[in-house]
């Protein structure tokens, strides 16, 4: 044959929901038979999900995922395709990805190189299979090969190398590449974070560039079990150029990128390498099939696909692709929750702000991406915004904000919170609690025997009133059915500069994973540009022009976050080097006076790093209670799925007497 058809496809499911994933899967698997695709790539693990988690070992996920396997066989005729799943043999659970042609199940590819860093923890699940084995195994009640198999279709070769091994300088395409494969597959489960989407079409631009092999690269679409999103990026590439590339963060329930490639081009382009003659040594990984791939039509020409979506090519693009995760997170947490819209403790500052921002475009890059009626129908069971036709009406159905006042908040965040929330169309709540704080403040008083005074009971009266504006939104939440909605970002996390069953109440918080001085730049740009195909939110000005603050102090003490905490960017600077490179406080203190030592004073920076090691290791336990939030950015402190660290623990004190003497060796030049 001189040409094939390939196919990637993006799919978006939800852990062990058995009955939505195999109805997503036959839908997606009948449109790649219907565009004659003759090799389709689906997402690793697809059938129950990459985020089971501890359900991985319980043979019931094996057993529904194989009743699924089995329906979908038959439906394959005259297509080559895999699905995911979790498979048992020999005593130990593998990541495998099952193998399909011509309606039979022709082999098990189990994953050699598992993710074991970051959010990821397959080895928990998980064996390694070894490289170069293969096996048999017993599947509907058939001999199958299970192993690191390579396939051969008619003359065709097609290897495999799932997600995590393709990040592997010892990639098995570099082997494959002797097995003189023609078509290397990468079912991937690769959760969004900055600056991924480079390195994902790097490697793959460079297999089929070094390894002379089509490329087909499929990854998981939105957001599957609470905490990752997946921007379902979808690549085909041959001869070092990407021929095709899919279009991120869609609110589709699945879709697919295809290009028809030409194998005399890409085998001519094998014939220069040197391993193109090596001999071939281990024929029983090779698996002969009978029965030859659908004949494509016109192969593309080897030349380098446009970027998709228009926004890809943006000056801005963390921030695009800030607002387009973010709202294809909340779209997904919300349905999949069978939550009936959200609601949200507005203060006035850049943090509600922000989520609220999210909130409205999830709508409107949701209405964009699948059209009004889908976006609907999608949220059927929310009667509430059925039959409506504008975004601004949704907005107010989905989104109810309440502002709970007391006599320290000023009236420019006053106004800048009722405002905010009408010109993005949410409905408002307007609330008074100085009678409820005080009511309060009374009783401790009575308890304690004494006056309350910010002069002695500072943190006690600042917390209070934060606690104080807990009750209402939950109920609110309760008797809407919605989401309540949690606001603190990265960088107070970091510092537990947040109020336990205060501002922390809630079911998720969607900038969680966000520092605060990103954060503010990019709602800075939404003020100023706004993604592209929407019209700039020039009201958040208001907003952007206060200075961020707790407003829990008295109005003349001018309470702001930075004097509490430091300046945002250092705070985020120090961070990075503690949490993402391991250095220690003295390391750090000596990065950021490097960085930032021409515009603040050295006590300063080591005042600053000294605090945000002392509160890191003492606000462990509340990283712990801390809700749910989406992994966005290269680090997060989830404890759950990044950063794990001890509650109780020495509190750097060995650490900081180092940095004091780095201090003071500095102050004494």
């Amino acid at each position: 044959m001189k040409s094939v058809t390939l196919g990637a496809v993006a799919i978006n499911q939800t852990a062990r929901d058995w009955i939505g994933n195999e109805r997503r899967l036959f839908a997606a698997l009948k449109a790649l038979k219907k565009e004659k695709i003759a090799v389709g790539c689906f997402p690793e693990l697809c059938i129950c999900g990459y985020g089971c988690e501890d359900g991985f070992t319980h043979l019931s996920t094996m057993r529904y995922s194989l009743d699924i396997l089995e329906r979908l066989v038959p439906e394959t005729k005259g297509i080559f395709v895999n699905f995911g799943l979790p498979f048992f043999f020999e005593k130990a659970f593998y990541n495998t990805t099952a193998v399909v042609f011509d309606r039979k199940l022709v082999g098990l590819i189990p994953k050699k190189d598992l993710a074991g860093d970051g959010i990821h923890y397959e080895p928990r699940w998980f064996k390694e299979w070894p490289h170069g084995a293969s096996d048999v195994a017993e599947v509907f009640g058939k001999k199958v090969p299970i192993g690191d198999l390579i396939f051969n279709v008619g003359g065709v070769r097609i290897g495999y190398e799932i997600c995590e091994e393709a990040w592997s300088s010892d990639r098995p395409a570099r082997e494959h590449a002797e097995f003189a494969v023609d078509i290397e597959l990468n079912p991937s489960a690769s959760h969004f974070a900055f600056g991924k989407k480079r390195i994902r079409e790097q490697f793959v631009r460079e297999a089929s560039r070094a390894f002379g092999t089509a490329y087909v690269y499929s990854n998981l679409l939105g957001c599957e079990s609470g905490r990752q999103i997946y921007d379902g990026d979808c690549i085909v590439a041959s001869g070092g150029n990407i021929l095709a590339r899919g279009e991120r963060f869609r609110f589709d329930d699945f879709c697919f990128t295809s290009a028809t490639i030409d194998l005399d081009v890409q085998r001519s382009h094998y014939a220069k390498f040197s391993w193109s003659e090596a001999e071939v040594t281990k024929e029983e990984r090779i698996v002969h099939l009978k029965g030859r791939l659908e004949e494509g039509g016109d192969p593309q020409l080897p030349e380098e696909a446009p970027l998709s979506g228009g926004w890809e090519e943006s000056s801005e693009l963390l921030f695009e692709e800030v607002s387009r995760a973010v709202a294809l997170g909340l779209y997904d947490y919300m349905r999949k929750s069978r939550s009936r819209g959200f609601v949200l403790s507005i203060s006035g500052g850049c943090d509600s702000t922000s989520v609220a921002v999210f909130v409205t475009l999830m709508v409107k890059l949701g209405v964009r991406s699948i059209g009004l009626a889908r976006f609907l129908e999608k949220l059927s069971y929310v009667s509430e915004i059925q039959g409506k036709q504008s975004e601004p009406d949704i907005v107010h159905a989905l989104l109810w904000m309440v502002w709970q006042g007391t006599e320290n908040n000023s009236s420019e965040t006053r106004a800048a919170a009722k405002n905010v929330s009408l010109d993005l169309g949410a409905r408002f709540f307007g609330l008074e609690i100085d009678s409820i704080v005080d009511c309060f403040r009374k009783q401790i008083e009575e308890c304690l025997g004494e006056a309350l005074s910010f002069e002695k009971h500072d943190l006690v009266l600042q917390n209070l009133q934060a606690r104080t504006r807990n009750p209402i939104p939950w109920a609110l939440s309760n008797a809407s059915g919605k989401l309540l909605l949690t606001t603190s970002n990265r960088s107070e996390s970091a510092l537990g500069y947040a109020t336990m069953d205060g501002d922390t109440a809630g079911g998720f918080n969607p900038i969680g994973g966000i520092g605060k001085h990103f954060l503010r730049r990019w709602l800075r740009w939404m003020e100023t540009d706004a993604p592209v195909g929407l019209e700039p939110l020039s009201f958040l000005k208001e907003v952007n022009d206060l200075s961020p603050s707790a407003e829990l102090r008295p109005l003349e003490t001018r309470q702001t976050d930075e004097d509490d905490l430091g300046p945002y960017e250092i705070l985020d600077r120090i961070e990075l080097s503690f949490i993402h490179y391991g250095k220690s406080p003295k390391e750090t203190f000596s990065i950021v006076v490097k960085e930032f030592g021409d515009r603040y004073s050295v006590e300063n920076l080591y005042l600053w790093t000294s605090k945000f090691f002392a509160l890191f290791a003492r606000n462990q336990w509340k990283r712990e209670r801390f809700a749910p939030c989406f992994h966005v950015d290269l680090i997060n402190l989830d404890p759950r799925t990044w950063c794990r660290w001890p509650i109780l623990s020495g509190g750097f004190e060995r650490e900081l007497l180092e940095l004091k003497e780095a201090y003071a060796a500095r102050a004494d030049r």
